[in-house]
């Protein structure tokens, strides 16, 4: 069967599901689709990849502010 990939914004939760999610995206990449993540530019486990385009939006946090809250 032929398919054609889609689209998908992707405005995922950091921590425990985005771990779950990322191994979706990578599968979904690997069968066509185009991706964005919109994540802000601090986080946890969101990080930049081959799978997707990361795109970040400012917050008034550092990384280094939240690792000492954390």
């Amino acid at each position: 069967a032929v398919a054609s990939g889609g689209k998908l914004l992707v405005v995922p939760t950091d921590g425990s599901h985005w771990l779950s999610m990322r191994e979706v995206l990578g599968i979904l990449s690997q069968k066509g689709h185009e991706i964005v993540v919109v994540a802000p530019e601090v986080t946890l486990y969101i990080k930049p990849s081959k799978d997707f385009v990361l795109k970040t939006y400012p917050v008034p946090l550092t990384q280094e502010g939240m690792e000492k809250e954390l």
